[in-house]
């Protein structure tokens, strides 16, 4: 097995795996080996996955690596957040995020508790309910990515705030953003995305006790770049990862192609 190559941003560590596969087996085994110790520690973990095509190695992984005899442990101690979903979209709706983490997480483990972002609700209300669950206590995890145009959650550059006052709002989204969805295979064409979401605030990001971030492919070479070079601004929402005391970025050979 080709070890990763090892570097760091400011405070951030960065993985760079030979593939994608890699990245998926390292980051999954990283996440459980980090859950079993706290369920150990504290007896409870709150944790917010991303729901997204990037994330398929990363949970399959997880899941595995979570039934081992070296880094099982038992997901009723778990509360499952996620981070963000269409405006208006039911639970079952094909393109839910929620439908995504269902069958790619939830659906194979027993968590202790699911709360789930009720997009189908009025925005506000929706959005003031999940911030109050997510500021009940602190945040122990988050699973995330970074978008092509180097998003946080639904955090586009022109609606990103590394500030934002509320947890949780509405965003229109921007066209780099929905085309990623079309490139993904997650929308046929770019008018069938839909144009709004609600999304968790950088702030969110910012304030867990640890980020574990997963990056493949050559779509998010530029992203992850500017992640990493480009001065820190909202420009580049994902630049805040850098000042971040506890996070890993894993990225494959093909996502770290432009730090050559």
């Amino acid at each position: 097995m080709t070890p990763p190559r090892l570097l760091r941003a400011d405070r951030l560590a960065v993985e760079i795996h030979p593939d994608r596969a890699a990245l998926g087996r390292a980051a999954g085994q990283a996440v459980a080996a980090h859950l079993r110790a706290l369920l150990a520690k504290q007896g409870g973990a709150r944790v917010i996955f991303a729901c997204a095509p990037s994330q398929d190695e990363f949970l399959a992984t997880l899941i595995a690596a979570s039934r081992s005899a070296e880094l099982g442990f038992d997901w009723a101690g778990v509360t499952a957040f996620h981070m963000d979903d269409y405006v208006g979209f039911a639970a079952d709706h094909p393109q839910s995020f929620r439908r995504y983490l269902r069958a790619h997480l939830l659906d194979h483990v027993a968590v202790g508790a699911f709360h789930p972002l009720p997009a189908e609700r009025p925005p506000a209300v929706a959005g003031a309910a999940y911030a109050a669950l997510l500021a009940a206590a602190p945040i122990d995890l988050i699973c995330l990515g970074i978008g092509e145009n180097g998003h946080l959650a639904f955090n586009d550059p022109p609606v990103a705030d590394f500030d934002d006052p509320v947890r949780v709002k509405v965003v229109a989204l921007d066209e780099a953003c929905r085309r990623q969805q079309v490139n993904d295979g997650c929308f046929p064409t770019l008018p069938d995305v839909p144009t709004h979401a609600l999304t968790l605030t950088l702030p969110v990001f910012r304030d867990a006790r640890r980020l574990s971030v997963h990056v493949p492919g050559p779509r998010k070479a530029a992203a992850v770049r500017a992640t990493l070079r480009d001065p820190r601004s909202t420009a580049c929402p994902a630049t805040l990862l850098r000042d971040h005391p506890d996070a890993t970025l894993y990225v494959d050979e093909a996502a770290a192609a432009e730090l050559r």
